[in-house]
């Protein structure tokens, strides 16, 4: 019943929502971006000027195509619209070439396709339970949610100055979980499939995706304890399933198939050759790991204990991507990521098939499995984290518990975004904008949950506001010292590192409550 008050009354209020996001993303249009830009526009030459054979050989720019083939075609899409603004954007030898034109239909391309992420926030609004609702409206969960989710902070900086394509991904990957909630598995398989196509990433969260379909979909019942009923399976809603992946996987990597380039395709979307760490350092274990080891050298070489000759000359803190061997301790294969990764994601899908939870379930597994690959992953962007902070969101207004795990999550993963923009006029735009909606953040959650215990312990608030002295160090203490100089990466080292401390704690409790919650004792026919 929840449902129609969003879509009458509750309609103004979202639209005005909408609307006043949108305005902000086109005040934001002048603001710097990043090569990522530059990496769009080469992707837009690519698809319009050469055929498919070559989309995934092309090398003139050091951009090349590194997305799935679904991905491409949308570029593809949006290359037909963007010779009308400027024809030589589409120009495969123009690298980093710009133009205002350019700059316009970039863009607005990324704006427009902001309204699948809306669209798919009012769904899951329809998901989530009113009873904890206040006279007003501003304390009505479906609000909150609303807020957290079309104004978040990151995806702003990321998509709107930065530049990405996020807010249409993820409004699939949304949109695929609000169908899971409205029992209607079919059509979330198949957005998540296709999701799937579209950006390799969200392999991140596929297990949680492909244990509870066959958990809630191809087992029809479960017995009063909880547990499957193994004589419930539906053999034929398994093939439905198998059927959609098989079909989506088709149609995307059929034509590269036929080409005899899936190998070329596949390599392109695996570069294991590149270092552990991207250029700004994702805040996760790794960042602790190589911050050690960074320790660990500079102790060495005052106490004389290294030979300065044979430190490899590859720094973790240069911004290189490439492969390189730490200093004093073990350096880390893929492999050894692959495998603290799964290690780090089985609990969560053991719970969710043994403990089932129902949709609430399946989306703490899904937010788990990617903070757990977040965590440890190889390669990780630091951009990943927003793949568990807006699924998070949902949960925030659900439990006082939640909040609490939401509020560090998002403020440490937030924060960590900051890098990014290193510019001077974006300084105060990142700075205000984190305000802002860390404040709503926090007093719209507090408020929400008034009757229960405080979010945060003294000991979660004294690391929040520690974020505080942290940013005046980094940016207005530490440029006109003279370490600048002979150690310029210490921002970036400590803010990477203070931030996979809140991150990391932030996963741990999450683990906790997932592992120490009940399971749901009712018998499940569908």
């Amino acid at each position: 019943m929840a449902a129609p008050g969003l879509a009458t009354g509750g309609g103004n209020w979202f639209s005005a929502l909408a609307l006043g996001v949108t305005l902000l993303k086109c005040l934001l249009i002048p603001t710097y971006h990043s090569t990522d830009f530059e990496v769009h526009r080469n992707w837009l030459a690519i698809t319009h000027s050469l055929p498919v054979s070559q989309w995934y050989y092309e090398a003139t720019s050091e951009w090349t195509l590194d997305y799935p083939p679904f991905f491409a075609w949308f570029e593809y899409a949006l290359s037909h619209i963007a010779k009308y603004f400027d024809q030589e954007m589409l120009n495969v030898h123009n690298l980093n070439y710009s133009s205002t034109r350019t700059l316009v239909f970039q863009r607005f391309s990324v704006i427009f396709t902001d309204v699948l992420f809306v669209y798919a926030v009012h769904e899951c609004c329809k998901c989530i339970d009113g009873k904890k609702a206040g006279k007003e409206l501003t304390e009505k969960p479906k609000f909150i949610l609303s807020v957290l989710l079309l104004w978040n902070f990151g995806l702003l900086i990321v998509d709107h100055i930065h530049f990405q394509y996020n807010g249409f991904l993820f409004g699939l990957m949304l949109l695929s979980i609000a169908r899971l909630f409205q029992k209607r598995y079919m059509e979330g398989a198949f957005l998540f499939a296709v999701l799937l196509h579209l950006k390799h990433i969200y392999l991140y969260v596929a297990p949680a995706y492909g244990i509870y379909l066959l958990r809630s979909y191809c087992f029809t019942a479960n017995k009063p304890d909880g547990s499957i009923r193994w004589n419930s399976f539906s053999f034929v809603r398994l093939i439905s399933l198998g059927l959609i992946v098989f079909l989506v996987s088709a149609l995307s990597l059929g034509p590269f198939l036929a080409l005899n380039q899936l190998p070329q395709v596949l390599s392109r979307l695996f570069p294991f050759k590149r270092g552990l760490c991207h250029a700004y350092w994702a805040p996760n274990f790794w960042a602790l790991y190589n911050a050690l080891d960074k320790v660990l050298s500079v102790i060495g070489l005052e106490l004389k204990l290294l030979d300065r000759n044979k430190i490899p000359k590859a720094s973790m803190t240069s911004g290189l991507v490439q492969q390189f061997q730490h200093t004093v301790l073990p350096s880390v294969t893929p492999m050894a990521t692959l495998i603290c990764t799964l290690m780090a994601i089985l609990p969560s899908v053991f719970c969710l098939w043994f403990k089932p939870q129902g949709p609430r379930g399946f989306l703490r597994c899904l937010i788990l499995c990617a903070l757990s690959s977040f965590l440890f992953g190889w390669h990780v962007h630091e951009k990943a984290i927003l793949l568990a902070v807006l699924p998070m969101s949902l949960l925030s207004v659900g439990k006082a518990g939640d909040a609490s795990i939401f509020l560090i999550l998002t403020t440490t993963g937030h924060y960590s975004l900051f890098p990014l923009l290193f510019t001077a006029p974006e300084l105060p735009i990142k700075i205000l904008l984190m305000l802002l909606f860390t404040i709503y953040s926090i007093s719209s959650l507090k408020t929400l949950f008034r009757k229960e215990k405080p979010l945060f312990n003294w000991m979660e608030t004294f690391y929040l506001l520690g974020l505080g002295p942290l940013e005046v160090f980094c940016e207005f203490v530490f440029p006109f010292t003279s370490w600048k100089l002979k150690y310029p990466f210490i921002p970036l080292l400590l803010t990477s590192v203070y931030c996979a401390v809140g991150i990391t704690y932030a996963w741990f409790r999450l683990y906790v409550s997932v592992l120490t919650d009940p399971p749901i004792r009712k018998t499940k026919k569908q």
